[in-house]
């Protein structure tokens, strides 16, 4: 069972039982398409970060923003590193025509330590691939607090930024720019104000990328511009 399934499964099962809410549907402005058929893997760039205090890795993948691949797997193998499988979305499974960097949420087993460097192998459908992922000191690991975390990729520039909250309204990233020499601001848009969500706790994960830092350590986030997470400071 994937990691969001798991965290679903309790809030869905009370929403059936109360009547559930209406999520918050956007149009995609590219056309359709179905899921690519499974076939034989070919290699794929990947990239990944370490989330939720080292309890989550982040699989950066590059296809379909409405169409993102689960982790069904991730195991730790003799050697060390850790093989993960992804799942496509079901075959008849709408998505757009778009090619955005996307990312597959991972649940860090427990016998791996985020203070050593990992390497992550990626099978699964049309996948087949591999990332070095860099050591992280002082990540605690232990059961999730459910707050906004964010970590670097392998990619200049890049990071994926975690949060938590309704499956269907998450939060949508307006600008990213450097703020500072060691700070990056994400400001997300404004919410409408007659937005329905679904009452579940869900992680949420998106791929940004920011320019002109002029440190490349102890970086700090502020979130800005939503409701949920304005004004708040936490470290990439």
């Amino acid at each position: 069972m994937t990691l969001a399934r798991r965290l679903l499964a309790l809030p869905v099962a009370l929403l059936l039982a109360g009547g559930a809410l209406a999520g918050c549907a956007s149009n995609p402005a590219s056309a359709p398409s179905s899921t690519p058929t499974t076939g034989d893997s070919t290699e794929v760039e990947i990239d990944a970060a370490w989330l939720d205090d080292g309890r989550i890795i982040g699989l950066v993948t590059t296809g379909s923003s409405t169409c993102i691949p689960a982790a069904d797997e991730a195991t730790l193998q003799a050697d060390g590193s850790l093989a993960v499988t992804l799942v496509e979305p079901d075959a008849d499974t709408p998505c757009t025509r778009d090619l955005v960097p996307r990312v597959t949420l991972v649940e860090v087993p427990e016998s791996v330590d985020p203070a050593d460097d990992l390497v992550i192998t990626v099978t699964g459908d049309g996948y087949s691939g591999s990332t070095d992922l860099d050591s992280v000191d002082g990540l605690a690991g232990g059961m999730t607090e459910y707050l906004p975390s964010a970590g670097w990729t392998d990619t200049d520039g890049q990071f994926v930024l975690l949060t938590w909250g309704s499956s269907s309204c998450a939060p949508v990233t307006a600008d990213v720019t450097a703020s500072g020499p060691a700070e990056v601001t994400v400001t997300f848009e404004t919410p409408p104000a007659d937005q329905v969500c679904t009452m579940d706790m869900a992680p949420r994960a998106t791929v940004a990328v920011v320019d002109g830092l002029e440190e490349d350590s102890d970086v700090s986030l502020l979130l800005a511009g939503s409701p949920e997470f304005d004004n708040v400071r936490i470290p990439i």
